[in-house]
């Protein structure tokens, strides 16, 4: 006896098979991340070293140069790139496809402190930030006013809409682009510095001296705590103004006598606009190993109550949501991939001309693309676009082995066997070719996912996931399909018309091939 006739006369068998395939792939399908593409690591390191009142020439020879050459012997970099404007280089380093960035910002942090003393004294210490994924944002949320200024804008949205956003479930960072956040602004003038007598070192180091926090503790008695508070920092625009920068036996110079002094930004060299109108966005970026499309819609839930307690004068909404482009995109290839079963069905439905034999592949052929989705699920697969196409693909595949069941027990029976009999037979027969063919087209995709590059990392769940469907194809044909063939069978069915008309025709044209390959062999 053939093993595939344990499913046969067994059909509770092979219905528990097929009903586990159905339950573990449901229970996957929900679990299963939705991104627009396969997730890849593409880190970017970016390093930015401050160093106030230098000129670009300054910033390129003294900071990037040196900085730039150390990064460069780290491990795991693909590329260098860097730009030095007015007091601020910025170098970043781009990593290798999947390569582990945790492991390349120490090294990167390690070549950074090897030359640090090579670095002028008033430069700021570098600063290490790491970007994981795309760098564009899911989601892009724009905050804009025509009487509060972009200051004000930024710093509500610091104390109140960020913490909030940032408690989102699946949002790695809520980052906010175009922001001014306050700073004192003291636009020193030439003329009057040199007037007076004053240089940019003394405004700067009386600045530091002047305007600083001290923390002098606290006095204790029997019965009472004090603590000490010492006013050692400025708070207003005069308190600024009237700081001391240089005074001598005769003068006392003050800073609004050599600058302007001015409540203004830290930077200004990033703006925003949103029709038009000079806004603050705040960048939505999802975790790594959320889901896209649950990340969104949890974001737009907490909208709402944004917008409610927004300043009167501010105004709110997103901008840009890349979700409503994944989501027409995986809507377009899921209607395509209920089309394909549609058109394989009627195409079925016209040459076999049985609706009982058409029931074989129709249930064969969502069974098997819904059974694929546990196999991802364990191989650690996404469903984006690339898996839906390679589902599309994979309904050709398929089909075809239940397609030769059914024509295999179709033939037999029309030899006068019994439908058990004839799927006994049939089974017996295409057991051994179909689990051939099944390891052979598994043994072709298979290697696609072990490509190296862009290439291997982009079609590697494309692979895995042709090569799941190959594989939980050939385990229902072999169980389910032969079982369901012997019970709805029967001895008298006939074929559709048009079945028979074409049957007819390829006779017709069976026998001219014949007679005129038999003449020109006489001759």
């Amino acid at each position: 006896m053939n093993w595939t006739d344990i499913f046969i006369r067994r059909p509770a068998l092979s219905l528990v098979v097929s009903a586990l395939v159905l339950v573990f792939d449901l229970k996957a399908v929900g679990s299963l991340p939705v991104n627009q593409y396969l997730q890849t690591q593409n880190a970017i390191v970016t390093i930015t070293t401050a160093y106030y009142g230098a000129d670009p020439e300054t910033i390129a020879g003294f900071i990037t140069q040196p900085l730039e050459t150390a990064i460069a012997q780290s491990q795991g970099i693909d590329y260098l790139s860097s730009m030095s404007v007015s007091g601020l280089s910025t170098i970043t380093a781009t990593l290798k496809l999947n390569y582990d960035s945790n492991a390349a910002l120490t090294q990167i942090q390690t070549q950074i402190s090897s030359v640090k003393n090579q670095l002028p004294p008033q430069a700021q210490q570098p600063v290490l930030t790491v970007q994981i994924a795309q760098s564009t944002a899911a989601m892009y949320m724009g905050f804009y006013s025509d009487d509060i200024p972009n200051n004000a804008i930024t710093d509500y949205l610091l104390r109140v809409v960020k913490p909030k956003l940032d408690s989102v479930d699946g949002v790695q960072n809520a980052e906010i682009t175009g922001g001014r956040k306050f700073a004192l602004r003291a636009w020193l003038d030439r003329e009057k510095m040199a007037g007076l007598g004053v240089g940019a070192d003394d405004v700067y180091s009386a600045m530091v001296v002047n305007n600083y926090l001290s923390a002098v503790g606290s006095t204790k008695g029997d019965m009472v705590a004090v603590d000490l508070v010492a006013g050692t920092d400025l708070h207003t625009l005069d308190e600024f103004r009237k700081l001391v920068v240089k005074k001598d036996s005769i003068n006392i110079v003050y800073l609004d006598q050599v600058a302007t002094v001015s409540m203004g930004s830290e930077d200004y060299n990033t703006n925003v606009a949103f029709s038009g109108k000079r806004s603050v966005f705040i960048a939505i970026k999802v975790a790594p190993q959320a889901n896209l499309l649950d990340v969104a819609e949890r974001v737009r839930a907490v909208v709402p109550d944004i917008q409610k307690q927004l300043p009167t004068g501010m105004s709110g909404k997103v901008v840009y949501d890349s979700t409503k482009f994944i989501t027409t995109s995986i809507d377009e290839v899921v209607a395509t991939l209920l089309e394909a079963l549609l058109i394989v069905t009627v195409v079925i439905y016209l040459f076999l001309g049985s609706a009982r034999a058409v029931a074989v592949p129709v249930i064969a052929m969502p069974l098997s693309l819904i059974g694929t989705f546990f196999l991802m699920q364990i191989l650690g697969c996404s469903i984006n676009l690339l898996t839906l196409l390679a589902l599309v693909l994979a309904i050709g595949l398929v089909v075809d082995d239940a397609i030769i069941v059914v024509e295999n027990v179709d033939r037999h029976m029309k030899e006068g066997k019994s439908p058990l009999e004839t799927s006994l037979i049939a089974a017996r027969e295409l057991g051994g070719p179909i689990l051939a063919t099944t390891i052979v087209l598994i043994a072709v995709y298979i290697p696609i996912g072990f490509q190296g590059g862009l290439t291997g990392a982009l079609f590697t769940e494309f692979a895995f996931t042709l090569a799941s469907a190959v594989a939980v194809s050939g385990l229902i044909v072999l169980t389910l399909s032969p079982m369901m063939c012997s019970r709805i069978f029967t001895e008298e069915q006939e074929a559709s018309s048009f079945v028979k008309k074409i049957d007819r025709i390829f006779d017709k044209v069976h026998h001219s091939y014949q007679t005129t390959l038999r003449e020109l062999l006489s001759t």
